[in-house]
């Protein structure tokens, strides 16, 4: 993999640690990366959150933990989020009843921790392995339209 391809899988990791659960320091997240596999100085860490758009937030029991900003759940987007792990996307295809996502290895369950979070209307939900992520379209959504959907998705980000 490349340094690129290194920088935005961490970052992918980065985003669902983020997303799944509250870090409330750099050196907690840092830990957390690096049982992940991803050894990082503390400067990287501090790029990288400022590259996503990361931000300290207070939480209602007190104390505070990272959030990222840029989601909408209402406008089903995430726009920086989604530019960090756009080009981790290798291929969307569909089948009978649910659309498959193809990732780089490693990064399938940030990526679905992400499609999850953006509630696009026209999905159910996500299951993740390491490289691949099965979507599951809404009744009145075919595989065929979501992939459609989320290839357009990808590409934009990419773009």
């Amino acid at each position: 993999m490349t340094d690129s391809g290194d920088t935005r899988a961490r970052r992918a990791a980065i985003v669902e640690v983020i997303r799944t659960r509250n870090v409330a320091t750099q050196a907690e997240l840092r830990e957390l990366l690096s049982a992940r596999g991803f050894d990082v100085t503390q400067a990287t860490l501090s790029r990288d959150l400022a590259k996503l758009h990361a931000r300290r937030a207070s939480l209602p029991d007190g104390g505070t933990a990272y959030e990222l900003e840029g989601f909408s759940a209402r406008s089903g987007t995430e726009p920086a989020q989604l530019a960090a792990m756009a080009d981790l996307v290798v291929g969307v295809r569909d089948g009978a009843a649910m659309v498959v996502v193809h990732t780089r290895p490693g990064v399938a369950a940030a990526i679905a921790t992400l499609l999850d979070q953006a509630r696009l209307d026209s999905v159910i939900g996500t299951i993740a392995g390491d490289d691949t992520i099965f979507v599951v379209p809404e009744r009145r959504v075919t595989a065929k339209a979501l992939a459609k959907r989320l290839e357009q998705m990808f590409q934009r980000a990419r773009a």
